[in-house]
Parts: structure tokens; C-alpha cells; sequence
């Protein structure tokens, strides 16, 4: 009993300590656990709590518009209106409204120059909301997709509408109340309710001899058109088709102003309704306006035409955006240098007088000689200490193509300079690239010709560290290049070289820490390299720095990158394919080690 005794006491006091230290580190692994989710959650509203604010409200406002129109028609005015069409009425006008909403914002994230000069007044104050300017198409997009759901409820109630309209003029019954409705205004056509006048009709005809029907067949061929040649691989492959087809754009505003002066849809008018009330003489139809009777007929009239009201200022404001971008396009541009890259790769040096830009800016191009129509949009490549600015455009379509031969990229000889074409320059436009300084670390990532803005900001700093610039923020650069083939490096391995040369005098080797990877390429593929790899330089870049092969670990990198620098905002700057993008984006919100913040910037024009 005494042994028993003494077990039971060694079973129960010895691991007390062991226990402890479990409850210990139980509740640190809680705290770091809840630590660890408050920086995630904090990552998040720092990357998207703007955006997320920004499309609750605009989902908001629709659904507003929606449930209030709605309602709007199920008022009394609009009683013998439900008579006919029932609750398709509502149906048609509550998407309506939701329509002319959507309308006024679609044009505004287009007006290139607008955006430009909000972005440039508000970074001062606000880096976030700057930053949400960047996803400008995001919501174009987003308010083209909410476009083409209301055009569709609105088409479908109105078929509805229509075969309403039509069924009231061939039930052909005086005692039915819907057609004695359909036969007001008959005489004199002055106050009808059906806009179906006769039975010796039908709907397809209706719909193709009244304003309202005419346009609406014309602006629903617009939308369509113009979004089935939106889809990526159309705008990809085809970007001709996406371009003229977009400007589509000009006959779907025509015909949404004109759409509503058919007054198609007509409600009682307010002195029949003090005269008239439904509640009380609906069910007297059959003695309306004869004598004895407290009952007149009904008087009815169509709503004045609204749309034009909601969409006048952005058009407008367009209108404004295309006269400056036709003015600047005016000026003389002169093309001082052609490169020819390999891989196909055109590199264009030019300058125009008071060009201004800043790091990651992006120009719209036109060649006359090749298109008189299409604008191009490239990044500039160039510093804003150079004395000209550059463009580097890689030859993948038609009118690349045609401007590659223009300057002379399919002849041996140099191309005099009198025979280089004539080119039109519509910018700078800003960018996600223009904060880049504004971060004291930063994470560059290009893939392919997606280098060309981070080109810009390379170049600006090796300007700014010659010129012994004391104002750079920035204290740490991390850049990562994924390119498929070896031949992509050639153009953009001068400037890595003077980069790393300048550094490397300076005493600033930390400053600039860079990656390349041949996405294409194994480990084993290259295995002939290996005996290159005792040489001080990479055999394919020439630089110090050796080539990766393969793809990098991106949860690696952002994890090394955040324990190095605790308490920081990382600034990372994307230019590449939207895969890439929804990566490096959940990388973004998912690390947080040491209380650093990744906020994420893409490039997206």
C-alpha cells in the first residue's frame, strides 16, 4: 500500500512541471497564432480593404436603385400599367435605373488623362487610394459585366412586356379589362396605354418601328459585339478586332439617349389619378365616361426621357479626354535611335518637346504608316534623368510587325533617318510603378517583356546613386526576372551589368539584390553549365549574380524577405501574366512575419 502510495504520488508531481510548460507554450503558440492572423488580417486591409469598400458601395448603390425602382412602379399610378404586364413592369424599369447608373461610371475608368492627374493630386495624401486609380480596367470590367446582367433582365422582362401588350389587342372582350384599356386613344391616339395601337400586328414589327425598339435592338448588338471581343483570347489574338469593335462604344451611347424618347412604357398621369382612382373605379370599367358614372376614362403618359441626365457629364468628360489626347498627338515627335534586339525585340529612343515622365509611366503609340486608327500602349523604358525617353516592343502581332519593317527591322542596311516613320505619342500615364520609391524595401517581379517597367526604375536609380542623390527612400531593392529562353536576357543585360558595376563601386552591393530565372529550363537541363560555375561570371548574363533555373519558391522568398526587414511595408511591383499576379497576391496577404506588410501593386493598362 505504502509502494502504491508512493507511485501514485511520483505519477501525479512529476510531470507538474512538464504540464506547465505545455500550458506555456500552448498559450504562446495561441498568442503568436493570434498575432500571426492580426498581421494577415492587417495585410489584407492594407492590400484590399479600399477596393473591397469601393465595390460594396457600388454594389450597393445597384442594389439601391434596384429594390427602389422596383418599388417604384408598383405604386398606384402605375396600376392599370400592372394590369397589362403584371410584375414584368418592374422587372424592365427596376434594371433600367441600375442601367443608367452603370452608364454614367463605365466611361470614366477609360479617361486616361483624367486618371493621370487624380492619381498625381492624391498621392500626396493617400498611397491606398492612389493605388486603386491602377485598377482603373478591373472596374471597367467589373461595371461592363453588371452592364450586360441588367441588359439582359431588362430584354427579357420587356419580350414579356410585349407579348402582354400584344395578347390585350387580340383577347378582343369588352369585358375584359385589359383590352378595354388596350382600346383607350384609339380615336385620337392621344392617351393610350398599350403601344401596340392594332391587332393586325405583331411584336417583331413593333419592335422594329418604334424608337424604343429600334435602339434597343441596335445597342444590344453594340454590347454584344463588344464584349464577346473583349474575352482574352480575342483581345489577345486578334486585338485588331478587339480595338475597332470597342468603338462600338459611340453607337451604344447614341442609342441609349434616344432609347427612352419612345415613351414606350406610361403610367396614369397625376390629374386622371384625382379623377380616376384605381381603388375605387377599376372595377367600373365597363361605365367609364358614360353618364351616371363618377369614373372618366383613364389618362395616361409616358415618363420624360432620363438617361441622358445620368450619362451627359462622362460623355463629356470623354469627349474632353479625346481632344487632349488628338492634341498631343499633334506635336513632333522625332525618333533619335533604333536598336534591333535580339529575340525580336525593337527598341525606340525619341523625344518630343516638354515630355515629362516619371519611373514605370506608359505611353499610347501610333504609326500613321502602318494604322491611322490604332494606339498601342507601351511602357517606357528610359529614366526621366535621360534626355529622351524609350520604348522597348516586342514583335508578336500585325501592327508590330508593320512598325518593325517601317524602321527597318527586316533589312540588313541602317535605315537613313529621313525613312523612319512618322510617330503620334498620346502620355505619360502613371502607373503602380511611380510608388516604387515610395517604399524603403521593394520586390520587383518581371516576366518576359514585363521588365520594361522595372528597366525605368533601375535605370533611375543608377542615375540617382551616380548623381549622389541623398532624397531616395528606398534602402532595399529585391528584383526577380522569369523569362522562358536565354535569348529575352540579351537586350536588359547591359543595364543589369552597369547596375551591378556602379554598386559594386559605390560599396552598395546590399542595395540591389537581384534573380534571374529560366522558367523553361531544369536544373538538370543545365547541367553543362555546372563547369562555368566556378568563373566569377554567369556564362549566359555575364553577371556575378548566377542564373536560377526553374521557378522560384515564392513562400521561400517572401518568408526570408520579411524576416529580414520586421515593421516594414514591402512595396511589390508586378508587370506579367495574371497567373503570376493571383500568386504573388495570396503570398501578399499570407505572410506576416515579424509585422511586416507586403503591399501588393500590378501594372494593368
Amino acid at each position: 500500500m505504502s509502494w502504491s502510495l508512493v507511485y501514485i504520488t511520483q505519477h501525479i508531481t512529476v510531470p507538474l512541471p512538464l504540464f506547465t510548460l505545455s500550458l506555456s507554450l500552448s498559450h504562446t503558440h495561441t498568442h503568436t497564432h493570434t498575432l500571426n492572423h492580426h498581421f494577415t488580417m492587417g495585410n489584407f486591409a492594407a492590400n484590399e480593404g479600399l477596393s473591397v469598400f469601393v465595390i460594396l458601395v457600388w454594389l450597393g448603390i445597384n442594389a439601391y436603385l434596384f429594390v427602389q425602382f422596383y418599388m417604384n412602379f408598383l405604386t398606384e399610378r402605375w396600376f392599370y400599367t400592372r394590369v397589362l404586364l403584371g410584375d414584368a413592369l418592374s422587372w424592365a424599369r427596376a434594371p433600367a435605373a441600375c442601367l443608367n447608373f452603370n452608364c454614367m461610371l463605365i466611361l470614366l475608368p477609360v479617361c486616361r488623362n483624367l486618371l493621370s492627374f487624380l492619381r498625381g493630386s492624391i498621392q500626396c495624401c493617400s498611397r491606398t487610394a492612389a493605388r486603386q486609380l491602377d485598377r482603373n480596367i478591373t472596374f471597367h470590367k467589373l461595371v461592363a459585366y453588371m452592364i450586360a446582367f441588367h441588359t439582359a433582365v431588362h430584354i427579357i422582362a420587356h419580350l414579356f412586356n410585349f407579348e402582354w401588350f400584344m395578347g390585350a389587342q387580340l383577347y378582343r372582350n369588352s369585358s375584359s379589362l385589359p383590352f378595354v384599356l388596350s382600346q383607350i386613344g384609339t380615336g385620337d391616339n392621344a392617351s393610350y396605354l398599350n403601344p401596340i395601337r392594332t391587332d393586325q400586328t405583331n411584336p417583331t414589327i413593333v419592335m422594329f418601328t418604334t424608337i424604343a425598339g429600334l435602339t434597343g435592338v441596335v445597342i444590344t448588338l453594340a454590347l454584344i459585339l463588344i464584349i464577346t471581343s473583349s474575352m482574352e483570347v480575342i483581345r489577345r489574338s486578334y486585338f485588331e478586332v478587339f480595338w475597332y469593335t470597342h468603338h462600338l462604344f459611340i453607337i451604344f451611347f447614341i442609342g441609349l439617349v434616344f432609347h427612352g424618347f419612345g415613351r414606350i412604357v406610361r403610367g396614369q398621369t397625376a390629374t386622371s389619378l384625382l379623377e380616376n382612382k384605381p381603388s375605387q373605379c377599376a372595377d367600373q370599367f365597363e361605365s367609364w365616361g358614360k353618364n351616371g358614372t363618377f369614373c372618366p376614362k383613364p389618362e395616361f403618359a409616358g415618363n420624360p426621357p432620363m438617361t441622358w441626365k445620368w450619362v451627359v457629364g462622362p460623355m463629356i468628360l470623354y469627349v474632353c479626354e479625346r481632344l487632349v489626347r488628338f492634341y498631343r498627338s499633334q506635336q513632333k515627335v522625332v525618333i533619335t535611335k533604333v536598336v534591333m534586339h535580339p529575340s525580336k525585340t525593337l527598341e525606340l529612343q525619341m523625344k518630343r518637346k516638354g515630355f515629362r515622365m516619371e519611373v514605370g509611366q506608359y505611353v499610347f503609340m501610333q504609326c500613321p504608316c502602318v494604322s491611322q486608327l490604332e494606339w498601342h500602349p507601351f511602357t517606357l523604358t528610359s529614366a526621366p534623368e535621360e534626355d529622351h525617353f524609350s520604348v522597348h516592343i516586342r514583335i508578336v502581332g500585325d501592327w508590330t510587325q508593320g512598325l518593325y519593317e517601317a524602321c527597318g527591322g527586316d533589312k540588313n542596311e541602317t535605315q537613313e533617318a529621313w525613312k523612319l516613320p512618322k510617330m503620334a505619342i498620346d502620355g505619360p500615364f502613371g502607373t503602380a510603378s511611380e510608388d516604387v520609391f515610395g517604399y524603403e524595401v521593394v520586390m520587383l517581379v518581371g516576366a518576359g517583356i514585363g521588365v520594361t517597367p522595372f528597366a525605368s526604375v533601375l535605370k533611375s536609380v543608377w542615375y540617382k546613386h551616380i548623381q549622389e542623390n541623398q532624397n531616395v527612400f528606398t534602402k532595399k531593392i529585391y528584383f526577380y526576372w522569369l523569362c522562358p529562353e536565354t535569348q529575352a536576357f540579351e537586350w536588359f543585360a547591359d543595364l543589369l551589368q552597369s547596375l551591378e558595376g556602379q554598386m559594386t563601386e559605390k560599396g552598395m552591393v546590399d542595395f540591389l539584390s537581384y534573380n534571374i530565372y529560366l522558367t523553361r529550363w531544369k536544373e538538370t537541363e543545365a547541367a553543362h553549365f555546372r563547369v562555368h560555375h566556378e568563373a566569377e561570371n554567369d556564362p549566359i548574363t555575364g553577371l556575378k549574380q548566377k542564373t536560377l533555373y526553374g521557378k522560384p519558391n515564392w513562400d521561400n522568398e517572401f518568408t526570408t524577405i520579411g524576416t529580414k526587414h520586421p515593421e516594414k511595408k514591402v512595396g511589390v511591383f508586378l508587370c506579367g501574366p495574371t497567373q503570376l499576379a493571383d500568386v504573388l497576391e495570396k503570398q501578399c496577404l499570407s505572410h506576416s512575419e515579424a509585422g511586416v506588410k507586403f503591399i501588393f501593386n500590378k501594372e494593368n493598362f
